[in-house]
């Protein structure tokens, strides 16, 4: 049987403040600096899911603009809670994503995943997203300039 859903809402973060509080749902804690340019930064966008009063999950989406296509949008990152998982939050913030994307006028909206994500896979999927990669999988390639944050 499905976990019990939570009531949730979902709103853009606004403030550092918020970004600062939101710090347990992401890789490493959230630094005053960093979410200041980011809440600054064109194009770039992050939504909170809250539930029982705190932040819950969160979605990050970068416009991409490039001389002959136009602007797309990069689903950057998402996450939710452990305990709020299997509660429709992942697919509530996708699709907030998706709807501004269609609203801003991107022609299309992607996101990387590794091939063994199956949580990940069937929440994209479960939002309308397609296969795109003609069958052969994601690599993900990285060129490391500093140490990570942390």
């Amino acid at each position: 049987m499905p976990p019990e859903p939570s009531p949730h809402s979902i709103r853009r973060a606004t403030t550092v403040a918020e970004l600062l509080a939101a710090g347990p749902l992401f890789d490493s804690p959230a630094r005053e600096e960093w979410a200041r340019r980011f809440l600054a930064a064109p194009g770039h966008h992050l939504f909170l899911a809250h539930a029982d009063g705190a932040a819950v999950g969160f979605i990050t989406g970068i416009e991409m603009l490039h001389p002959d296509k136009g602007v797309e949008m990069c689903l950057y990152e998402l996450g939710v809670a452990g305990p709020y998982r299997r509660r429709g939050i992942a697919r509530a913030l996708i699709s907030e994503l998706v709807t501004l994307s269609k609203e801003l006028g991107c022609y299309d909206m992607w996101v990387g995943v590794d091939l063994d994500n199956d949580a990940a896979l069937a929440a994209y999927r479960s939002t309308g997203a397609r296969d795109d990669d003609g069958g052969v999988g994601c690599a993900i390639l990285t060129w490391e300039f500093r140490a990570p944050a942390g």
